[in-house]
């Protein structure tokens, strides 16, 4: 009897030995099934704008942790860049100006648009230093003008030179990848004028008093738009809504407080309070699904640089919107 209740004893531990090993097994699994899902939303985002705004809350990271999402965050220096990091699914969603969306429909970037921004036309200039002798965009007839290729100011460039009687082939285009260089070649005294957007705009203003020649007012909205991959909309559509719905809540409250905006942000940037309190004045903080008319202006972009050949594929901007409004 002994013998068979230790026998039956050993037996016993030795099942629940198995059992708790086949559950920590199963435990480890699930560990490893649940890190497996965790999701990561990719936002590429420029210097002051609503995603920027919405980084510095961290309120979507809090909206989307109990769907097991987190957020990575990469800053671009322009949007050709960052549509760029869209086309080679480094990133999953992110915004751009009116032109370099076009130029990206132009070259066969893999994005969609989902949702615009309201007009911004003053946060966009082509300006000449305060002592130039330079008065109107007529004077600008040969002269060197610095900017980039497919920014949003080469279109108001573009559209200036027309209500001026001119053409983009009147002026010596210098193209710069970048705002910061833009400001360096511009305060060298090596161009003869600049164009730029805000907060980079706000910026020179602020610091050398530049004549601006024109803004956007009549001639370009200057709108931003929202752009992801498509395949990333399709498969992630509640992800996509809960983004927007965290943005129009940012937006209605950097709408009501400019200053706290730009004391929120210029810590974030390495931006004077100063010039980012200028650019929040100009602006609207509202975000608008896609339309004819907005469309209707993004073909006109289209249409301007097909013309100049500066782009090579007459796209059609109303292929490229996403077919259901994620708002």
């Amino acid at each position: 009897m002994t013998t068979t209740s230790t026998t039956s004893t050993t037996s016993n531990k030795r099942r629940l030995v198995l059992q708790g090993a086949a559950a920590a097994a199963l435990a480890g699994a699930a560990g490893w099934g649940n890190a497996a899902e965790e999701r990561t939303l990719r936002i590429g985002y420029q210097k002051f704008n609503t995603l920027n705004i919405l980084k510095g809350t961290g309120n979507l990271e809090k909206a989307l942790a109990p769907l097991g999402w987190k957020v990575k965050w990469f800053e671009f220096a322009a949007g050709p860049q960052l549509t760029e990091a869209l086309n080679a699914d480094a990133i999953d969603f992110g915004h751009a100006a009116d032109t370099p969306s076009v130029f990206a429909n132009a070259s066969g970037v893999n994005a969609v648009y989902l949702a615009a921004e309201q007009p911004y036309p003053k946060g966009i200039g082509i300006f000449v230093a305060q002592d130039s002798t330079i008065r109107s965009i007529k004077e600008l007839k040969g002269k060197k003008v610095a900017l980039g290729r497919g920014w949003n100011v080469q279109y108001l460039l573009v559209r200036a030179l027309e209500e001026a009687g001119l053409s983009y082939n009147d002026i010596v285009p210098v193209y710069l990848s970048n705002a910061a260089d833009v400001r360096a070649t511009f305060q060298s005294g090596n161009v003869d004028a600049a164009g730029l957007w805000d907060p980079f705009l706000a910026g020179q203003e602020i610091s050398t008093r530049p004549r601006i020649l024109r803004d956007g007012t009549g001639l370009s909205n200057n709108r931003t738009f929202h752009l992801a991959t498509p395949k990333f909309v399709e498969q992630n559509k509640n992800i996509i809504r809960i983004l927007f719905t965290e943005l129009k809540k940012t937006n209605n409250w950097t709408q009501a407080h400019p200053q706290e905006t730009a004391d929120l942000l210029a810590p974030q940037l390495g931006v004077d309070p100063k010039v980012l309190r200028l650019a929040t004045e100009r602006r609207n903080y509202t975000t608008v699904p896609i339309d004819a008319g907005i469309i209707q202006e993004q073909q006109q972009i289209v249409e301007a640089f097909y013309k100049l050949g500066l782009i090579k594929n007459q796209v059609q901007v109303k292929d490229k919107v996403y077919g259901e409004a994620l708002l």
